[in-house]
């Protein structure tokens, strides 16, 4: 086939194309139109606008119909039957309290900021993610994560990290995010900086560490023929090899945390990655949410069918939202489904501001149709920095 040929037969598919499209378009309003006249009926009964079992029906006999193009005409439909249900949900303005919240909620927080709260002690990363957050206000520390959500429970802020670009989640602070469902208020990224220091002279044997600073400077230690021992924080470590001197044992920490408690720098940058960083959120019982907040995060289980997650991620699509962030976790306590598979929580990051209405739209049809939906916030999240030294 020469080039003119392949033209010529182009041009006349594509023009079957758009005439095939020019019948859909209007055949495709005229549905949206009758869904907007069902979401005036459900209204006057109080009816919700999801009905699975109807869509179940409707997706086998297009499955059906269509032969061996069934799946894809199942896509087709769940999409379009998805674009319906946003237009009823507008239509209907469900989610009040979602509604009266960003209505209502400050947009800034309170001065002074109150107490906050990190686990580790003077000299964490977490200690300068919440000096960042915060500034140099009254900071306290707590030796268990479980136990700055405590905090947070009592009206403390509290600084968490969520993930590192080498390590990956934090899943202990992911758990207890979904266990609380407290707000996000804000996040940062620290760059993370690691050396090896120590208190005595000698040769080393084993290093101690967070379990993730150690997963993060894995090449280093296998090089060095350290031996390791997992601890509670990178600064805690510090402190104790501080306080304890033990013979051949150094910590893996920031250089901050070594100055703190007077460690020798033995070696800097001793991470895998040069441009590691670790991301921090600020969680609170109370929400804030500022005008130029844009980062949202949500939590929700699914209901067990076919495409349920996808059908959900479309929704972010179609409304030109970009996701940044999906962890899912385990149900606490929860057994095998019929399916074959636990039950999951899923916590979700995406670009954008709970102010504009389409995408208040979305959160309040999410929340009407989604089994454990939480919204978590809407945020800014500041520009990784190189971690600040306490002199500064």
């Amino acid at each position: 086939m020469d080039e003119r040929e392949y033209q010529q037969r182009l041009g006349e598919e594509r023009a079957r194309i758009d005439a095939i499209d020019s019948q859909l378009l209007p055949l495709f309003l005229e549905r949206l139109q009758c869904g907007e006249r069902v979401a005036r009926l459900k209204r006057e009964v109080g009816a919700p606008v999801l009905n699975p079992q109807r869509e179940r029906e409707i997706l086998e006999r297009v499955r059906q119909r269509a032969g061996a193009q069934g799946n894809s005409a199942a896509a087709f439909y769940q999409a379009v039957m998805s674009i319906t249900r946003a237009c009823e949900h507008g239509l209907l303005e469900q989610g009040s309290p979602l509604r009266e919240l960003e209505r209502t909620a400050s947009r800034e927080l309170p001065k002074p900021v109150g107490r906050v709260v990190c686990q580790g002690v003077r000299g964490a990363y977490s200690h300068q993610a919440a000096r960042c957050l915060f500034g140099d206000g009254e900071i306290d520390f707590v030796p268990e994560f479980s136990q700055v959500f405590q905090q947070v429970d009592k009206g403390a802020l509290g600084v968490v990290p969520v993930e590192n670009s080498a390590a990956g989640s934090v899943s202990a602070v992911y758990d207890l995010i979904l266990r609380y469902r407290f707000f996000i208020v804000g996040a940062v990224d620290v760059k993370v900086e690691h050396c090896l220091a120590a208190a005595g002279e000698g040769p080393l044997t084993k290093v101690i560490s967070h379990p993730q600073a150690l997963s993060q400077c894995s090449e280093y230690i296998a090089a060095q023929g350290f031996g390791e021992e997992a601890f509670s924080n990178t600064a805690a470590a510090a402190q104790f090899v501080a306080q304890h001197r033990p013979a051949g044992v150094g910590a893996i920490c920031s250089r901050e945390a070594a100055e703190q408690y007077g460690l020798t720098i033995l070696e800097q940058g001793v991470q895998n990655e040069k441009n590691n960083t670790t991301r921090f959120v600020a969680v609170s019982k109370k929400p804030i949410l500022p005008e130029d907040a844009n980062k949202i995060s949500l939590c929700f289980a699914l209901p067990h069918t076919t495409g349920s997650l996808h059908n959900v991620l479309q929704r972010f699509a179609l409304g030109g939202l970009s996701l940044t962030k999906i962890e899912s976790r385990p149900l606490p306590g929860s057994s095998f489904t019929p399916e074959g598979s636990f039950e999951y929580d899923f916590y979700l990051d995406f670009t954008g501001s709970i102010h504009s209405p389409e995408t208040l739209e979305l959160i309040c049809a999410l929340n009407a149709e989604l089994p454990r939906f939480s919204f978590l916030g809407n945020y800014s999240e500041l520009a990784a920095r190189p971690a600040e030294r306490e002199d500064t």
